[in-house]
């Protein structure tokens, strides 16, 4: 190998090195600050632990919204018309937040399966749907785009998906 051979080679491998270095610290600081988003389907299937902040969309299930006594803390089941998680969140809702609506929800999942959100995102005219739910709706197979908005069904009444 030539002088001129082997300066490139370490020039090269120099290179190499670097690159390789930068892209272990940009995906090591991304790495906490990732944010998954999930269908509920995907929330029961993969369990992610409950250290790792995900999303979570779908509709708010009809008859699923409860208060507590003191008004603060909202439980309500989030379904992909296939699954429903339920979710808890304290604080306030956005007003257009009601039931049978599209909604993304971000926080951590709990033991119990259930989601503990931080955020909650609800959808803001008649015709706009987060694109994760439509995704995750249309994964599901149960809708299609241009088709209206399913109405959900609580667990146990006519019409609720089955398990």
């Amino acid at each position: 190998m030539t002088p001129r051979k082997r300066r490139r080679l370490i020039f090269g491998l120099a290179g190499l090195a670097c690159v390789a270095t930068a892209a272990a610290l940009v995906l090591s600081s991304l790495g906490d600050q990732l944010v998954f988003f999930l269908s509920p389907t995907e929330i029961v299937a993969k369990a992610p632990p409950p250290t790792q902040r995900i999303r979570i969309g779908g509709l708010v299930e009809q008859g699923s919204v409860s208060r507590s006594e003191d008004g603060g803390t909202v439980t309500f089941r989030v379904t992909d018309l296939t699954t429903s998680v339920p979710v808890t969140y304290r604080g306030m809702l956005p007003a257009l937040f009601r039931e049978g609506q599209g909604v993304v929800a971000e926080g951590t999942r709990q033991p119990d399966g259930s989601v503990k959100a931080d955020q909650v995102l609800a959808k803001h005219d008649e015709t706009y749907m987060p694109k994760e739910v439509v995704e995750a709706l249309k994964a599901s197979g149960r809708w299609k785009e241009g088709d209206p908005i399913p109405a959900t069904a609580h667990p146990g009444t006519e019409g609720a998906p089955k398990p």
